[in-house]
């Protein structure tokens, strides 16, 4: 019981013994450390945390001596291919007045910060899907009335040259509204069934690389299950992405695309138990810093010849499947990262 309630902790749990050996670690624990409690636990301290902050260690001995509870903040914690921040807790365990264990607990910051940048982004899409709904609204209605007064007179017209007139405004009419609905986004509900996100992937990689000679390639992972999704709406959604990497790339470079499981995922305000991460990677230019926090809105593009749309696209259809798509970006490496929940078919109810 105690074990399943540690393994569904968002902190990363640790018990050292009186030797600074590690006994045991959480599922959480696992996934901070990148590593499996097989290959973790009777591992020394010293072992566990040779290239981190050095503070750590002092701080396992310093609990140990001591025999009173310890508090550090914003340690680096090195793993297998990056290092991350950590807030520290230790916690003596006493047993005859005499320290027999340590309870250490790790705070990821940089998770912290994450979920406070997505749960602002998703305000902020939420805020900005309004108001063009609002104006698409208002938009759309003289539009319709600004159409049929064109049909009607160009019924009453005899005049070819004048009824050239009337043809234009009804297609600008026309063009108008098609604007204001792909503005509006997803007008439909996705149809959700068991599918295999490398078909999505491998799917938009060939229609990707039959309109572009550039070098994409796939990085997958095997391992991860069929998700419950709209086959056709997550290749749109990916599509979207995929072009506007083509795009910045402007004929030289290539694009990857990688796929990973992730454990313990908060999207929004829900936590999962797993998610897919599929992550477009280009090569390009880079995202200007200013543009960084609007490229998922609406009529914003930093091209002359852009619509602005894809990405807005993109990003309410994978809020549709209760995701979300990030994007980090630095000359030579922008990242594109979409996170969708794994949820177990038994759940609901599908084979």
């Amino acid at each position: 019981m105690h074990k399943r309630i540690l393994d569904h902790l968002n902190a990363a749990i640790l018990l050292f013994d009186r030797n600074l050996a590690l006994t045991y670690i959480n599922s959480a624990g696992e996934i901070l450390l990148a590593d499996s409690s097989r290959h973790l636990v009777g591992l020394g301290a010293q072992e566990l945390f040779k290239s981190s902050d050095p503070a750590l260690l002092m701080n396992l001995q310093q609990c140990l001596t001591m025999a009173e509870p310890l508090v550090d903040r914003e340690l680096i914690l090195d793993r297998m291919s990056h290092s991350v921040t950590i807030n520290f807790s230790a916690t003596p365990l006493l047993k005859n007045e005499r320290v027999n264990e340590i309870l250490v607990e790790f705070q990821q910051v940089d998770n912290h910060l994450r979920i406070s940048k997505e749960e602002r982004l998703l305000t902020q899409q939420n805020t900005a899907r309004l108001l063009v709904r609002g104006l698409a609204h208002e938009i759309k209605n003289p539009l319709g009335g600004l159409r049929g007064a064109a049909q009607l007179l160009d019924l009453e017209l005899n005049d070819p040259e004048l009824k050239e007139y009337t043809r234009i405004i009804i297609a600008e009419s026309d063009r108008l509204q098609g604007l204001m609905d792909k503005m509006l986004g997803p007008n439909k509900l996705p149809n959700k069934k068991a599918i295999n996100i490398h078909e999505v992937l491998e799917r938009v990689r060939q229609l990707v690389q039959a309109e572009s000679s550039l070098t994409i390639k796939s990085d997958y992972d095997p391992s991860i299950p069929n998700i419950l999704a709209d086959k056709d709406q997550l290749i749109q959604a990916i599509l979207n992405i995929a072009k506007n990497a083509v795009q910045a790339l402007n004929g030289e470079g290539n694009i990857t695309i990688k796929t990973r499981i992730h454990r313990q995922v908060t999207i929004g305000r829900k936590r999962y138990k797993l998610a897919v991460k599929c992550d477009i990677i280009d090569n390009g230019p880079g995202i200007d810093a200013d543009m960084m926090n609007q490229i998922f809105y609406p009529m914003i593009t930093g091209r002359a010849d852009g619509t602005g749309l894809g990405l807005s696209i993109a990003q309410a259809l994978i809020n549709q499947h209760n995701g979300l798509i990030e994007c980090s970006s630095e000359p030579g490496n922008t990242v594109f990262s979409i996170f969708l929940p794994i949820i177990a078919l038994r759940e609901t109810g599908n084979d």
